[in-house]
């Protein structure tokens, strides 16, 4: 059986090719998300083994990521001074914020240790700093800062005694930079890169009261000292309940395992996806076995006259899908593999926030997992195939058989079975729509929704065969006015409808997922901007912070060139000057004055800015004008403030309107005698188009050359959330095409394998006049039928389960705004059938070419 199961393969390369297609790209996906995983993870432990230099062991407390840090400066001292002990550094970053010229940002620093070994950072240019009023600075920072080797920045500090806490200027000291570090293996990646500080300047910035806690300590040892009993020591003199000794490697180790949460999500979310391609992929499998069965009746009854068992038959077909798995699943593994080695050899050339291996590492899970996978899919998608096979008694199978169809028997079962859980589903999604809307319990509802989602399109997909058949041939036939090719194909297309229920629900999977994702991201995008609209005023404010009330600290404020560039930037339709000032608020005779900023505008200016003007149709020279928060904890029971400023004092009427912010906004005539000549600090922003606010929110940052200033509002609250929405989208939906793709593979083995199943219909017909054309056009139009009505009907149930999530999602905290988008599903209906045309064209001349005495050949 053996010889004549790879003698039959043989004979049949060309009809196995597409469904080896099919498994290559199916498992190729499954290789390289694990290959990407592993990569992934190297990248990490090489970022996080880079901290700790080139030590032996590393202290690492529990709270090592969580504040709770138990190893202190006197434990440290401990450690450098036992035996065999040659160095040991903290492993940790204080933060220091920086000034030079009109810039200032945080940048973390490490200290620059008592041994070169343990340093993670190289130097580029200088040295590195001796003394506590010198610093060594990232490049990147020393960029933005616009200084070199030699130049000074300060470092600004806010002692937390004597001075006042809404100080805006601080403690300056001035530290010379004396050198630029580089951090080859992105150590301090995620801080923005990491600056160096002599030790003493380092344990100051990092004190907790008078005494210093390290999260880890990394610990290099003196050549030939054994590294246990070095271990042993330093436990004595760490707590080891809260605080353990590890190696470099084991450090490292537990980082990632720590780290890489993520990255596991990442991975599975992947395969999930991979999973959904494999699934379009056995049934692509599935369909080219049960017609090569059917199409070898004949050599099936002659090796059962033989004395052939049924086992030996079903051995065979399961022995060729085995075969036929194992090379496909070896070719998806290289392909996988390439695909990711060129990625990484790209990702090498660009600048990165982590470091990336030169080349993959094959782990045995990589390259054993999709080999199973594929194999083991191919396999279960011959069964059905194989059991036909056995089911007809050999003289039963002498005579000329079509492809295995439905029994009447499994027809009822499987009927109710689809039913019960089409059904059952559907209840299960209406009760997360129900949780959602009146219940609040968003996670709850999720797990219902999702359930009873996919339970549904399971039970969709089991009963294709009873619905979806029927669905393709009533196109057919209400084209059938198109000519004879169109009533032909949709005749053929009803003859086999288990066949055809498979063909087209490849593709119906893909393009439902595809229609759900769009549709559910156009529909959050629609109800969150909707939700954005009600909760700010303001479509961008921009600001600097509040300055004291006599005008100080001018370094604050935005100045009028400032204010007139940023009236000038396409997209910005108004914009209005705030002065944010700090003045004492006493919401009632005898309560205590607390200090406050307060918002001093000038009324037209405001309004002109505002979403809705009318909030501040109450502020005038007597009138304040507060939201209802800040009007619950500050106005009191005369509904009066009263305002203090270096001019004296000035009592306002309350007006409480719908006014998105923390603070109190009067009129600048209101309080032009109590507070100095003050220069805006903010300014608010109308955008002329919301639709287009990602592109104006980036246009007014680059306008902005300080950064101190905050740009937020509605506009970036939508920018945002577009960019996070159509990242995803993209991300998915090219994840996607991939079942897509196979599921169109799928539709072109359908037609090759059908024209050669009917080519003595094809002969009589075209004996009886049908033209070559008539012929290939035939094809066309069954191709285009299978391929665009499972898109409209993929595009119907996606829009459904996309609007169903939308509702389940954001219906607890949202107004859900139903949307679809109708360009990309156009689309991706027009892609679909412009394939299906193209699936048709190596089938129909394949089927033209044959000339009507060939064909009716006797086999």
């Amino acid at each position: 059986m053996f010889s004549l199961t790879f003698a039959q393969m043989r004979r049949s390369i060309g009809r196995l090719t597409a469904a080896g297609i099919a498994i290559a790209i199916g498992t190729a996906f499954v290789a390289a998300t694990l290959l990407a995983s592993d990569v992934l993870t190297r990248a990490t432990y090489d970022s996080v083994a880079a901290q700790y230099g080139s030590s032996d062991l590393v202290v690492r407390s529990d709270g090592a990521y969580f504040g709770s840090s138990t190893i202190t400066s006197q434990q440290l001292d401990q450690i450098r001074q036992a035996d065999g002990v040659a160095a040991a550094d903290p492993v940790a970053a204080a933060y220091l914020e920086l000034t030079a010229g009109g810039s200032s940002l945080y940048q973390a620093s490490i200290a620059v240790g008592t041994s070169p070994d343990l340093q993670p950072l190289t130097v580029a240019e200088g040295a590195l700093p001796t003394s506590d009023s010198e610093i060594a600075l990232p490049e990147g920072t020393a960029r933005l800062l616009g200084v070199s080797v030699g130049d000074s920045v300060d470092e600004v500090s806010y002692p937390s005694t004597g001075e006042s806490v809404s100080d805006p200027v601080g403690v300056r000291t001035p530290l010379t930079v004396t050198g630029i570090v580089d951090d080859p293996y992105k150590a301090y990646a995620a801080q923005g890169g990491a600056a160096v500080v002599a030790e003493g300047l380092f344990t100051e910035r990092h004190s907790y009261g008078t005494n210093p806690v390290y999260p880890q300590v990394a610990v290099a040892l003196t050549p030939g000292t054994d590294l246990e009993t070095a271990r042993d020591r330093i436990a004595g003199i760490v707590d080891l309940d809260s605080t353990e000794v590890v190696t470099k490697d084991e450090a490292a180790a537990a980082s990632v395992n720590s780290a890489t949460g993520g990255q596991q999500v990442f991975t599975v979310v992947i395969l999930a996806f991979a999973a959904i391609a494999m699934v379009v992929a056995a049934l692509v499998i599935s369909n080219t076995f049960q017609v090569l069965v059917a199409q070898r009746t004949r050599t099936l009854a002659l090796l059962r006259c033989v004395g052939a068992k049924k086992a030996q038959l079903r051995g065979s077909v399961v022995l060729e899908a085995a075969t036929l798995g194992l090379v496909s699943s070896l070719v998806g593994i290289v392909l996988g593999s390439a695909f990711v080695q060129l990625t990484i050899m790209v990702l090498a050339r660009t600048d990165l926030d982590f470091p990336i291996p030169g080349r993959i590492t094959f782990s045995l899970g990589a390259i054993l997992w999709p080999l199973v996978v594929g194999t083991l899919v191919t396999v279960v998608a011959s069964l059905v195939p194989a059991r036909a096979a056995t089911r007809v008694a050999p003289l039963e199978a002498m005579r000329p058989a079509d492809a295995p169809t439905l029994g009447a028997s499994a027809g009822k079962v499987r009927l109710a079975f689809s039913l019960l859980l089409a059904v059952g589903g559907a209840l299960f999604m209406v009760l997360g729509v129900y949780l959602t809307a009146t219940t609040g319990r968003v996670e709850e509802a999720v797990a219902a929704g999702v359930f009873g989602g996919a339970v549904s399109f399971v039970g969709i997909l089991v009963g294709a065969v009873f619905w979806l058949p029927r669905v393709i041939g009533l196109v057919g036939r209400l084209l059938g006015s198109a000519g004879p090719s169109a009533r032909l194909a949709g005749a053929n297309i009803t003859r086999n409808p288990r066949r055809t229920a498979a063909t087209s629900s490849a593709l119906l999977i893909g393009v439902t997922l595809v229609a759900m994702m769009s549709v559910g991201a156009a529909s959050a995008r629609a109800s969150l901007a909707s939700t954005l609209d009600s909760s700010y005023n303001v479509d961008v404010m921009v600001e600097t912070g509040a300055v004291e009330a006599d005008g100080s600290s001018p370094e604050g404020s935005l100045t009028p060139a400032v204010l007139s560039e940023l009236a000038t930037v396409d997209g910005v339709a108004a914009v209005a000057p705030v002065s944010d000032v700090m003045l004492d608020v006493a919401g009632s005779t005898g309560s205590v004055a607390t200090q406050e900023p307060v918002s001093v505008v000038t009324k037209a200016s405001a309004q002109a800015a505002l979403r809705d003007p009318s909030i501040l149709d109450g502020l005038d020279a007597t009138h304040v004008v507060v939201s209802p928060f800040y009007a619950d904890y500050m106005v009191g029971d005369d509904r009066t403030l009263t305002f203090t400023g270096p001019g004296g004092s000035v009592t306002l009427d309350v007006v409480v309107a719908d006014l998105k912010t923390t603070r109190a906004v009067v009129d600048a005539t209101a309080v032009s005698g109590i507070v100095g000549d003050v220069l805006p600090t903010s300014a608010w922003i109308q955008v002329a188009d919301l639709d287009d606010a990602s592109t104006t929110v980036n246009m007014v940052r680059d306008a902005l050359s300080s950064d101190a200033v905050s740009v937020t509002g509605a506009a970036v609250e939508r920018a945002t959330m577009q960019q996070a929405i159509d990242t995803m989208l993209a991300v998915v939906v090219g994840l996607l095409a991939i079942a897509v793709v196979i599921a169109l593979i799928g539709v072109a083995n359908t037609l090759s394998l059908s024209v050669l199943e009917r080519r003595r219909e094809s002969a009589t017909l075209r004996a009886i006049g049908l033209s070559k054309r008539q012929l290939r056009l035939t094809l066309a139009v069954e191709g285009s039928l299978i391929a665009g009505v499972g898109a409209v009907l993929g595009i119907v149930l996606g829009a459904v389960y996309g609007w169903v999530g939308a509702l389940v999602v954001l219906g607890g905290f949202a107004d859900v705004s139903l949307s679809v988008p109708v360009v990309p599903l156009v689309l991706v209906l027009v892609v679909s059938v412009a394939a299906g045309l193209l699936a048709s064209v190596v089938p129909g001349r394949t089927a033209a070419r044959t000339s009507p005495v060939e064909a009716l050949a006797v086999d």
